[in-house]
């Protein structure tokens, strides 16, 4: 008996946790009516708690798991970042659970103390997933409040939200004993005033005091998580989380399954363990229970549905039923998606991933009976459904066997300067057509506008010739090396895309960069021809950009990246082909990653502004062309081990873009009667 009443006892504790985590995530709830959610009250008659720089402590999760992500996503300088915690601004890999000092500005506003962050969304995020992704720092009511007419739900793309983080300055009543900032704290399981005034040098009766701004009672014997607590602070706030543990390095293979190690527990931890186990397996079924009637109900509807593309489908792809598209209304190139593939397989993941399923029936209708008028190039065509611009390519259903869809995880792991594939259409036969719905970028690809692409039907564009400013290559690059980045260092298993090339980066409507064909690692095109046709021929531009490893070994290695990467910013800087005809001085086929090592050689200034894109004219810096080209040279090394990271070309490339001129990114014209084609003519 005395047993079975320990085990209920234990049940019922186990509840009671349940129920207080549900109070924390009730504060960040949307609707919730308490002014305690808008942040800590303060008197704007009170001068000295009108304005202070503070910080708030956010821990890295899947939502921010790299300094980049978090620096774009944020609005956040990385070298900010980097100074606070003391640690290199070229970290890039943030371990889970790894406490960072934020510095933030905190202001007194319409009664309460709040500091803005700009975060700019993904496809799908809700403000609730935001607020809880910053671990309680911010709440939903608050981001509304911020935010008045944006839907908190399914967020756009590149939506600019203000994120009001709960934060507090020490009013003249706190000096005694001295506090010199309020640190603002995301409140996890576990916590206890008593634990956390051991780890930050400071009371609990100090931090009970410094709590006390809530608008309601503030109760420190239940501390819950997702919400914030005020830590006071008397000296630096550097010493209290210490350095930054050392970044992990990349798992370039596919992870070994690992031996778990067993520790001995007491009877009692036991029979905890056997209680949890019981409670969470109830759930566990019911849930499971819901899911499959769900599945079958699904199903059925999905059997009544008429579709010219059936077959069978992946599993995971029928339960998607969540779309996300971006809203362009202009064409776009997509000639680098015409490569034949071959991809690996990978495990595909529990996580939902945000692909819709497609019928030929939508497909048609968004391109009007697949109309030449709404051809983009070859077998691809922009489509529009239900408002949204789509690009649709027509494929072989092998094809679409062959991508890597356990890389297609949930919005919060979309990188921006990753061009997404949102939906398929499969179908069965040889001779049966299939369809990938991508991303539309509005802006075309970087080889249309480095080399003139017949791809571009904007009408402006294909009146004049126009051309990417320094600034916007620049910042293009910049937008690649932290895709790359993304792929090598932050994904884990790492990731080698295998196919970078100028057609293969797609520019949106603010000339962001995005590399397309991620999750579809396509084989080299064998091309077989007389090298004088290289510059004529967009497909064989491919030689160009492979690494002699690749080429000799068959090597596949993040190092294969960075070499097509420095390929693609010598591209930049002349605005040449990766591999040019002989021209009149009787020089042979030129190779880009060649060429670049001859001039930087010859030590001669003037070889090398001849060389840069006569389209810019003097309207470079030529101190950073100068950088520019040797990280391309480096990166086009034929010792795969002498080649910087993508980490590295992030690092020097945000520095360039940091020392530009403000305002320069408006497009150059030359002409208005000057068509695009033409200029095209100047690179062949």
């Amino acid at each position: 008996m005395a047993l079975i009443s320990k085990l209920h006892l234990r049940v019922l504790v186990l509840f009671i946790w349940l129920f207080v985590s549900a109070l924390g995530q009730n504060l960040l709830s949307c609707d919730i009516t308490s002014p305690d959610a808008s942040g800590y009250h303060c008197n704007i008659g009170n001068a000295s708690q009108v304005q202070c720089e503070t910080f708030v402590i956010l821990r890295t999760n899947s939502y921010f798991s790299s300094l980049s992500n978090l620096s774009f996503y944020l609005g956040i300088n990385r070298f900010v970042i980097a100074k606070a915690n003391g640690f290199s601004a070229e970290t890039e890999y943030l371990p889970k659970d790894q406490s960072l000092l934020i510095p933030i500005d905190c202001k007194c506003k319409g009664g309460f103390f709040q500091a803005e962050v700009t975060k700019t969304t993904t496809k799908g995020e809700s403000f609730y997933g935001i607020a809880e992704s910053l671990g309680g720092l911010t709440t939903c009511k608050a981001i509304q409040e911020k935010n008045p007419g944006v839907s908190p739900w399914s967020l756009g793309d590149k939506v600019q939200l203000a994120i009001p983080l709960r934060c507090a300055c020490p009013s003249s009543s706190e000096a005694s004993p001295k506090t010199r900032l309020l640190l603002s704290y995301p409140v996890i399981e576990g916590d206890t005033i008593s634990n956390l005034a051991i780890k930050f040098n400071t009371t609990p009766e100090a931090i009970i005091f410094a709590n006390n701004k809530s608008l309601h009672t503030f109760r420190p014997q239940s501390l819950i998580p997702l919400t914030s607590l005020l830590i006071p602070i008397n000296g630096e706030p550097e010493s209290v989380l210490g350095p930054l543990a050392k970044p992990r390095e990349p798992n370039l293979h596919f992870p070994a399954t690992s031996i778990p190690v067993i520790s001995p527990h007491k009877k009692k931890s036991k029979m905890w363990k056997i209680v949890l186990y019981i409670a969470l397996s109830g759930v566990v079924v019911c849930v499971s229970i819901g899911i499959a009637v769900a599945f079958v109900v699904i199903q059925q509807k999905k059997k009544k549905k008429q579709s010219s593309c059936k077959g069978v489908v992946d599993v995971e792809l029928q339960q998607l039923g969540l779309s996300v598209r971006t809203t362009s209304d202009k064409k776009v190139s997509f000639e680098g998606s015409q490569d034949p593939l071959d991809g690996r397989t990978v495990e595909a993941t529990s996580r939902k991933m945000l692909i819709e399923t497609y019928t030929v029936e939508e497909l048609r209708k968004a391109t009007e009976d697949f109309n030449s008028s709404n051809q983009i190039e070859g077998s691809v065509y922009h489509g529009r459904l239900n408002g949204k611009n789509l690009a649709i390519k027509q494929t072989q259903p092998d094809i679409i066997s062959k991508i890597e869809l356990g890389l297609f995880h949930d919005a919060i792991h979309n990188h921006p300067n990753i061009l997404r594939l949102l939906g398929t259409c499969w179908s069965e036969g040889p001779d049966s057509d299939s369809f990938l719905v991508f991303e539309y970028a509005k802006n075309g690809s970087l080889k249309d506008w480095l080399h003139g692409g017949l791809a571009m039907k904007n009408q402006f564009i294909a009146s004049c010739y126009c051309f990417l400013t320094w600034s916007q290559r620049l910042r293009i690059c910049l937008d690649i090396a932290m895709a790359l980045h993304y792929m090598h260092h932050v994904m884990n298993p790492s990731y080698v895309h295998r196919n970078v090339k100028s057609r293969n980066i797609f520019l949106d409507e603010d000339f962001n960069a995005k590399i397309g064909n991620f999750g579809m690692a396509s084989y080299i095109e064998e091309d077989i021809g007389d090298p004088q046709f290289y510059s004529t021929n967009p497909a064989s531009w491919s030689l160009g950009y492979l690494a002699p490893e690749y080429v000799h070994q068959g090597v596949i290695s993040p190092s294969i990246d960075i070499f097509a990467y420095g390929v693609v910013l010598l591209e930049v800087l002349s605005g040449q082909t990766p591999i040019a005809r002989p021209n009149d001085k009787g020089e042979g086929s030129i190779w880009l990653s060649e060429k670049i090592k001859s001039i930087l050689q010859s030590e001669d200034a003037d070889e090398l502004r001849e060389w840069m894109d006569n389209a810019l004219g003097e309207n470079y810096s030529f101190e950073a062309a100068v950088t520019l080209a040797n990280l391309a040279r480096a990166c086009v090394e034929e010792d795969p081990s002498l080649r910087p990271s993508a980490g590295e070309a992030v690092e020097k490339l945000s520095r360039l873009v940091e020392e530009l001129p403000e305002g320069e990114n408006m497009l150059m014209c030359e002409s208005s009667s000057k068509p695009l084609v033409k200029a095209s003519a100047n690179h062949m």
